[in-house]
């Protein structure tokens, strides 16, 4: 496939062929949200991002696997590299009780593992003084070892701060502090001790303008909430308050400088360490390296997944707990394969400069996507390329990712009426115009 001149050519999704395959599928998967009826066939021609499905349709996908594929389909800055590696059995070990590497030291090597991995992420959380990393297999994984680090640094704590509107994974520990569709949390039994704030969604306000909740006349909500400013939570208590920069799931809300600086305030007034959720919005995907560059917090604890493509919890060394076993994941960071690509994706960033990439190309979406909007479009919005469309309704948002589909592009909702676009961090100018001149297409065909 030629990316600089291929066309999306979709004709009936889901075409015969994709039929076959999604009933085949639903005969032993449990039941879960699949975004589109669209089945990429692995072994077709793909290239960045555009794809192509089972009955030979091309589409042009600007979701990158909901952020998880940073580069698209078949990128050769990460192929080209992968490419000289022969396949070893097994790909996945016990990584948290065994070493591996190649060759004799780890300087020479040709080609990277779990440590070099690790060495980068430090190199580029560095500003945060962060030189430890513990490596596991999700997102959900690295916001729950972020939290039990956070248990362990303060032994006296009973409490966690979340969030209104986050999301943070599916495993117990992750939904006691997702505050997002009840979907997820339904039933389910929670952590004690969580406590809840709002999460500031007017991204221009100040302390005197802002109307969502978080700050009163008296400071914010966080601060109140505190036993030394008149509310009835110890701050000697609280393990953590956990943050997505940008909150994903829950609608792309990108918050104010004012509502990030006062929580950044009272995280180090306090000493409450500060967890940050970048599974979503890290990796370069923001036209930085990690979303909480954009902003006027210095975080203790990163976690990262998705475009990094393995877990990972990053932080500085005296966070995490010195006794052996009190950490563990018997295939964390034991992934070949993919600690290979986390570093082949770090490097493809710096080699080919996608941080400006990203923050110039994310400025051209939101340029087109603003020009001549219709006004059942709300909101425009988006920092580097994770981009967020809001619409007057729900039922207009999901008609918008249909008829985006039937028009050969790939598209996301989010939050209640949100639609989120995740192009490849190397998306071209041409590729910009014409995902998002089908993305008018569909907005107006939805009107």
């Amino acid at each position: 496939m030629d990316r600089h001149a291929a066309e999306p050519t979709a004709e009936g999704l889901p075409g015969p062929n994709a039929e076959k395959w999604i009933d085949f599928h639903s005969e032993h998967a449990a039941p879960s949200e699949y975004s589109h009826e669209f089945v990429w066939d692995v072994t077709a021609e793909a290239d960045g991002p555009f794809v192509t499905d089972v009955d030979g349709n091309v589409l042009l996908d600007f979701t990158c696997h909901i952020g998880a594929a940073p580069l698209g389909y078949n990128n050769e800055k990460i192929l080209g590299k992968l490419r000289e590696f022969d396949l070893v059995e097994p790909m996945k070990i016990a990584g948290q009780d065994m070493y591996f590497g190649s060759g004799p030291d780890p300087e020479s090597t040709e080609f990277p593992g779990s440590s070099h991995l690790m060495k980068e992420l430090c190199e580029v959380s560095d500003q945060y003084g962060m030189d430890t990393v513990f490596l596991s297999n999700s997102g959900a994984e690295a916001v729950e070892n972020a939290m039990k680090i956070s248990y362990d640094h303060t032994p006296e704590a009973k409490y966690g701060v979340a969030f209104e509107g986050s999301f943070h994974g599916r495993t117990f520990g992750t939904l006691s502090v997702t505050r997002s569709s009840e979907v997820y949390t339904r039933h389910y039994p929670e952590i004690s001790g969580m406590q809840t704030v709002p999460f500031c969604v007017d991204r221009d306000c100040d302390a005197a303008s802002c109307d969502c909740g978080f700050f009163t006349g008296a400071g914010s909500q966080f601060r109140r909430s505190l036993s030394p400013e008149g509310g009835h939570v110890n701050p000697d208590e609280v393990a953590f308050a956990v943050i997505e920069p940008i909150q994903g799931v829950g609608g792309y809300r990108f918050p104010s400088d004012e509502f990030m600086r006062e929580v950044g305030d009272v995280t180090d007034e306090y000493d409450i360490p500060l967890v940050v959720d970048e599974i979503q919005s890290g990796v370069g995907r923001t036209g930085e390296m990690w979303a909480s560059d954009h902003y006027p917090i210095e975080p203790d604890v990163i976690a990262s997944a998705k475009g990094l493509r393995v877990g990972a919890t990053i932080s500085r060394k005296e966070m995490f707990p010195e006794e052996k076993n009190r950490l563990g994941s018997t295939f964390g960071g034991g992934d070949i394969l993919s600690s290979m690509q986390g570093v082949f994706t770090l490097e493809a960033i710096e080699e080919h400069d996608l941080l400006d990439n990203a923050t110039a190309r994310g400025r051209q979406a939101k340029e087109m996507l603003r020009d001549g909007a219709p006004d059942h479009v709300a909101d425009v919005r988006g920092k580097g390329l994770m981009l967020a469309v809001e619409f007057d309704t729900a039922e207009r948002r999901d008609a918008v990712v249909e008829e985006s589909l039937k028009r050969g592009l790939l598209t996301l909702g989010c939050g209640e009426n949100t639609i989120r676009l995740l192009p490849p961090l190397d998306s071209t100018e041409r590729e910009i115009e014409l995902g998002v001149g089908i993305f008018a297409e569909a907005v107006e065909a939805a009107a």
